[in-house]
C-alpha cells in the first residue's frame, strides 16, 4: 500500500502484509513502526485526527501509539469500503467502530496494528500485540495471568518456553476480551478464560470460564492464532459470523 500524503515522520508508511499463520478472508489488517521521538506538534491535525483530551495531555509516546493506530484504523477502513473514518475512544476506552464493523487496533514498543471487517463476515475482532517479557518477569507475572491448570501445565513444560508461555496467554486473553466485549457487553478478566493447547504453528485454543451471556457460556472454546517478530507477540482471535 502507497503511503498517504497525510502519513506523519513519526511512522512508517503503512504495510497491508499478513504477518500471522492463517489469512483471514474478508478482513483489512495494515500496520506501521512509529517513533515518538519523530512526533511534531501539528502531526495529528496533519494528520486530520483529533486527538482526545486524554491523549492532548499525555507524554509523546501515548500520542505517538495513538496516532500510529489510528492511522492503520482509518486506511484500514477506507481500503475495506472506502469510508474515511477514525474511531473515536469510548467511555469503556474501547474504539467505538462503525455500527457495521468489527476491529480491533493493537500497539506496543515502536509498532501499531488495526484489523477490520464488516460484521457480516466477522462478528468479533481482538488483536493484541506484546513484547515478550523477559524469564524472570514472567515467573513473576505467571500468578496472575495463568489459571491453576494453566500454572501447572507451565510447571510441567520446558522452561525454555516459559516467557513464551506466559506472554501469549496474557496477550491471547487481551485478544479474546477484545474481541467478545463488544459482543456480550461484560467485562472479564484472565480467571475467566483458559489456554487449553498451542503448538508452535501459532494455533491456540481457548475456553471460556465463566457465563458471559446466554450464548457464550462457561466451556465455550475459541480458537486464536498467533506469530512471534522482533521481540514481539501478536495475536489474533476471530469469531465469524
Amino acid at each position: 500500500m502507497n503511503a498517504s500524503p497525510l502519513l506523519p515522520a513519526c511512522c512508517t508508511p503503512l504495510d497491508a502484509h499478513w504477518p500471522l499463520p492463517t489469512v483471514l478472508p474478508d478482513t483489512v489488517l495494515l500496520s506501521t513502526h512509529f517513533d515518538p521521538s519523530q512526533l511534531l506538534g501539528d502531526d495529528f491535525r496533519r494528520s486530520a485526527i483529533e486527538p482526545p483530551p486524554s491523549i492532548q495531555r499525555s507524554v509523546a509516546k501515548r500520542q505517538a501509539e495513538f496516532l500510529a493506530g489510528r492511522l492503520c484504523a482509518r486506511a484500514a477502513l477506507q481500503q475495506l469500503d472506502g469510508s474515511f473514518v477514525v474511531p473515536a475512544i469510548g467511555e469503556d476506552r474501547a474504539p467505538i467502530w462503525p455500527g457495521h464493523i468489527s476491529g480491533s487496533i493493537t500497539h506496543s514498543t515502536g509498532r501499531a496494528a488495526a484489523i477490520v471487517a464488516h460484521k457480516q463476515h466477522w462478528r468479533g475482532l481482538g488483536m493484541d500485540l506484546e513484547n515478550l517479557l523477559n524469564p524472570e518477569r514472567a515467573e513473576r507475572l505467571a500468578g496472575e495471568i495463568l489459571t491453576p491448570p494453566e500454572m501447572q501445565r507451565m510447571a510441567a513444560g520446558s522452561r525454555d518456553q516459559l516467557a513464551l508461555l506466559v506472554t501469549l496467554t496474557f496477550s491471547v486473553k487481551e485478544s479474546l476480551f477484545k474481541a467478545l466485549y463488544p459482543i456480550v457487553q461484560q467485562r472479564f478478566y484472565f480467571e475467566h478464560a483458559e489456554v487449553l493447547e498451542w503448538n508452535e504453528q501459532g494455533e491456540v485454543r481457548l475456553r471460556l470460564l465463566m457465563d458471559l451471556s446466554s450464548e457464550w457460556r462457561n466451556g465455550t472454546e475459541l480458537e486464536a492464532q498467533f506469530a512471534v517478530q522482533d521481540g514481539q507477540l501478536l495475536s489474533l482471535v476471530s469469531i465469524r459470523a
